[in-house]
């Protein structure tokens, strides 16, 4: 896995911001990377799983997939820490902060 520091300037990405060591990225670009602290924002229940892509899917097919999808991103995000890990968000919370908890 590669650090931030290791990867040089991150923000010559599409869709990655680097300023004064601090680097924002949607949670699909985070996938290979790895930081010393990592904050996830909004873990909220509307957010994860976002309202839009749920109502938008055609069937449970579809609906499962979304599921699945913004699970896994999570996961790659919140995995992306080394030593610190701090997830926020308004209650209620997503479903997907209880395979974090066990």
């Amino acid at each position: 896995m590669k650090s931030a520091s290791s990867c040089g300037r991150l923000n010559c990405l599409p869709g990655i911001d680097e300023v004064a060591g601090i680097v924002t990225s949607p949670m699909s670009l985070a996938k290979g990377l790895e930081f010393r602290a990592v904050v996830v924002v909004a873990c909220d229940e509307a957010i994860l799983s976002l309202d839009e892509r749920v109502a938008d899917a055609a069937d449970e097919a579809e609906l499962d997939d979304v599921y699945g999808t913004e699970r896994r991103l999570l996961y790659v995000a919140c995995t992306r820490a080394r030593e610190h890990l701090v997830l926020t968000g308004l209650r209620p919370g997503s479903e997907y902060l209880v395979d974090f908890s066990e």
